[in-house]
């Protein structure tokens, strides 16, 4: 049970990041990728992992040198998908990172809860594939065990050996890491819980990449957010996994806080099936620094959705200057580094931003040349400058008008 103040309200604990899990094409693990982030490095390449020949072009950030046998101990990694071994690898490199024995958290109250946006697509590329060319009765029963997307949360679980943990997948497209994080905080604030696990994970699959090419949206080679030329996205993918506990297990164990998660935003206006709608992202920026008790001009940096897009970032960036008007932060696109790794998107863009204030560092926009006019932001080109953040906005918007935008802050002890 949750304690409850007087008026019947339950008592808010602070909720704090200690673990953070990362499968990406520029980094496996928090440390990897902290050194890519400062670096700007680039995980656009030609895609191997599916077929596109007679695409016009075909680069992609696919993940590369993630080995699921050196996380995956547990469970057989042929009953995996792709991204259940991407959420898997990085649920279990967030408790290393967080030093946290499973056993321990076997005992307590917790959460797995993991955002995606195709689940496991590219397992059923597989099935598609093969019900065409030779029919259903030769699907492979093993790939078919793998489709179910919520298998991206149990399987965390059962690899951790977490019996009685809430299991939940969330599918709210490219803004479901910054969902599950919402929630895990939720759950943790109020005492429902003692940890959560919270994230998000997508594999690349030849159905999402044909569906942003056929939108015209698939950028010859590499992702430039908020440069006026920019020509669309690349798809990525990967996973992010953070830890959340109370600041008093955190305190207790020793442990090592990156930041703290301040509160959060979530919205659905339901405007169009692709097309973001400006004056209800201002509305999501509204409701995560009210919720999180911040006023627009504390807030340092801005982890933007940023998918290189025309209709996107004109509209993102407008709405952001209409909310911090002349004071509008320096606001970075992680896409320009990772692609857009759908589900995984704004998870990854939460760990970054708890890297970039535990290590007092911004990371760039990168293939950036000129800023477009009609977006008028400081989008820290090409290079990572050093930076003291106290507050910064990670922003995920998805289509169909699912926005969530999370806000963390610097770790400080408050006076007694």
């Amino acid at each position: 049970m949750s304690p409850v103040l007087p008026g019947g309200a339950a008592e808010q604990r602070r909720v704090v990041l200690t673990g953070f899990g990362v499968v990406s094409s520029i980094g496996i693990g928090a440390a990897e990728f902290t050194e890519s982030l400062k670096a700007g490095r680039s995980g656009a390449k030609p895609i191997t992992i599916f077929d596109v020949e007679g695409f016009a072009h075909g680069n992609g950030c696919e993940v590369s040198t993630f080995v699921p046998e050196e996380w995956i101990t547990s469970t057989p990694i042929q009953s995996l998908g792709r991204a259940s071994r991407f959420a898997v690898g990085a649920a279990r490199m967030a408790l290393q990172d967080a030093g946290l024995d499973p056993a321990w958290l076997a005992e307590r109250r917790g959460l797995i809860s993991i955002g995606t946006t195709d689940g496991e697509s590219y397992e059923l590329d597989q099935l598609v594939a093969t019900e065409l060319a030779d029919g259903p009765e030769q699907m492979d029963p093993e790939v078919v065990r793998r489709v179910s997307p919520i298998r991206l949360s149990t399987a965390i679980a059962l690899e951790l050996g977490l019996a009685d943990v809430e299991t939940q997948t969330i599918a709210t497209a490219c803004s479901a890491g910054n969902y599950a994080i919402g929630y895990g905080f939720d759950a943790v604030s109020t005492g429902e819980v003692e940890f959560a696990l919270v994230g998000g994970a997508d594999a690349m699959c030849r159905k999402t990449f044909t569906g942003f090419y056929r939108l015209g949206t698939i950028a010859p080679e590499f992702c430039q957010p908020f440069d006026v030329n920019r020509k669309g996205i690349l798809t990525g993918e990967g996973a992010g996994v953070l830890v959340l506990e109370t600041l008093e297990s955190a305190q207790a164990r020793g442990a090592t806080i990156y930041a703290e998660v301040l509160g959060y935003g979530l919205n659905c206006d339901a405007y169009h099936q692709v097309a973001p709608n400006g004056s209800s992202v201002a509305s999501c920026m509204d409701i995560a620094l009210k919720n999180a008790g911040v006023k627009p001009d504390q807030v340092d940096l801005i982890s933007a959705h940023g998918t290189g897009t025309k209709a996107n970032d004109i509209t993102e960036a407008r709405a952001i200057r209409d909310v911090f008007g002349d004071a509008t932060p320096r606001t970075i696109s992680l896409k320009s580094m990772l692609g857009h790794t759908m589900g995984a998107a704004s998870a990854l863009g939460a760990i970054a931003s708890g890297l970039a204030i535990a290590h007092g560092f911004i990371p760039p926009t990168i293939n950036h040349v000129t800023t477009d006019p009609e977006c008028e932001i400081d989008c820290v080109p090409n290079h990572a400058v050093e930076a003291d953040l106290r507050i910064v906005q990670n922003n995920g918007l998805a289509f169909g008008g699912n926005n969530a935008i999370v806000i963390l802050g610097k770790y400080e002890e408050i006076p007694a």
